[in-house]
């Protein structure tokens, strides 16, 4: 595309929650935007933005305020407290942000609001501006809360299976964790579902998904969203096309680098058990010793990220590092689940994990802690079937002999190479959707001749 001046590029406002899970993609998506011509400004909050030290220097940053700027969310006593506040703080803030640029040669032709945000829509409309909404979420976990908007499905839920247009039959094991803590406190759940109170005001609608993975929910979601589009996967390009070398990591790295990579090196091809929950999920010191055991006991080799604040939960004289094993805070993912050494993924199932697994193809352990995630592990296990879900005990605990089992299905018997096949094909599947004839391309297209043309 052609170079365009600062004042006659279109210029895309990227509002993110305030969490990594959110950052990554959407910093992902806006650098995909900037290629094509568009000028960025991310925008997060006060106190999260302390994290962002990597951001492209291409990419302004600017803040709004969530009421809690100096000590952050845990300020606020209670997620329904923080929330609150957000609202009415965060609003006003992103109100007069918007005003700000409007006065500056920063005007702002659309803005990109993270869909847990539903308040940023109603502020950018008092400014005439274009408002696309950003679905962080995939499109199963979007149906789930999306008919919890509409009233065909409430809380706590009454029937033993759900059935809901083009998703598979579910149990009550296999939705939104929320549904469970409802009548004890609705107030996550009502967060989840109020994204969607206004999301048909919106002039776009977006989500980091690619249409080979939920082709049957996005064609019959567009008959209600004309104007909803799949733009994902958001991950780097070295981990799809490879179009773009130097697009290596997301760009907002939280934690220092590791030597995960030279440790891997010297591996066999497919012989190391990667173990991660992301940056949120807590497990008891009951189920870490379990898994402690699992992989101290198990033949083969782990790589296994424990983060600072749960190095405590390790057992007594659990050693780090070892011939066959290693333990660190951090490591870069999708250079972990690129390399060639890994054999499968023992994950809690995090969207961005999943799509991570889903385009690097690497068949999965699920181990789900909350939210989201048991929904995920449904899908990887019985339908995209490229893992194994571990079973649990009365105490909802995994057992060491159970994970052993898991691992030994995927990295030794023939369903093991089934999930690797299978994981091999959605991997191919996201790379052509990012070619130039693929989806994902038509839709970014799409989206910024809107922008350059409305």
């Amino acid at each position: 595309m052609e170079k365009k001046s600062i004042t006659s590029r279109a210029h895309c406002l990227v509002l993110a929650f305030p969490g990594q899970g959110h950052i990554n993609p959407m910093l992902q998506f806006s650098k995909l935007l900037e290629r094509q011509g568009v000028r960025i400004t991310l925008v997060t909050t006060r106190f999260y933005s302390k994290n962002l030290q990597n951001v492209p220097p291409s990419i302004a940053l600017e803040t709004i305020s969530d009421g809690f700027d100096e000590v952050g969310p845990q300020e606020a006593g209670s997620p329904k407290a923080y929330i609150d506040r957000l609202c009415q703080v965060g609003s006003e803030t992103f109100h007069e942000l918007l005003e700000k640029l409007g006065k500056s040669r920063n005007h702002v032709d659309c803005v990109i609001y993270d869909s847990f945000f539903p308040w940023a829509l109603d502020v950018t409309k008092r400014f005439g501006i274009l408002g696309a909404s950003y679905l962080t979420q995939n499109m199963t976990v979007n149906n789930i809360y999306y008919h919890v908007h509409l009233g065909t499905l409430q809380a706590p839920l009454k029937e033993h299976e759900i059935s809901l247009p083009k998703l598979p039959k579910l149990q009550h094991e296999d939705m939104p964790s929320f549904f469970f803590t409802y009548e004890e406190d609705p107030s996550m759940l009502d967060f989840f579902v109020v994204q969607f109170s206004n999301i048909d005001k919106a002039d776009w609608i977006l989500c980091n998904t690619y249409y080979e993975l939920d082709k049957e929910i996005v064609d019959w979601i567009m008959e209600i969203w004309p104007k909803f589009r799949s733009i994902g996967p958001n991950i780097p390009s070295l981990f799809l096309d490879k179009r773009y070398e130097n697009d290596q990591d997301y760009g907002v790295t939280e934690f220092k680098r590791d030597e995960c990579i030279e440790w891997l090196d010297d591996k066999p091809k497919g012989s190391v058990v990667y173990v991660s929950f992301g940056s949120i999920a807590t497990f008891g010191d009951e189920q870490m010793e379990e898994l402690a055991c699992c992989l101290k006991e198990s033949l083969g080799y782990f790589l296994w990220v424990v983060r600072a604040s749960e190095e405590t939960k390790l057992p007594k004289g659990f050693e780090k590092k070892t011939k066959k094993g290693l333990v660190v805070t951090w490591c870069s993912q999708l250079k972990v689940l690129a390399h060639e050494a890994i054999g499968c993924f023992v994950t809690h199932c995090g969207w961005n994990s999943t799509l991570e697994t889903l385009c690097l193809g690497v068949p999965i352990i699920a181990i789900p802690f909350w939210s989201d995630q048991s929904t995920n592990a449904k899908l990887m296990a019985d339908v995209w079937k490229i893992g194994i879900r571990a079973p649990i005990d009365d105490n909802k605990v995994v057992r060491r002999e159970a994970l052993k089992h898991c691992i030994r299905e995927i990295m030794e018997n023939e369903k093991g190479k089934e999930m690797k096949s299978n994981a091999i094909r959605w991997k191919t599947l996201a790379v052509k959707a990012v070619s130039d004839d693929g989806s994902f391309h038509k839709n970014i297209l799409e989206f910024t001749n809107n922008l350059f043309h409305p």
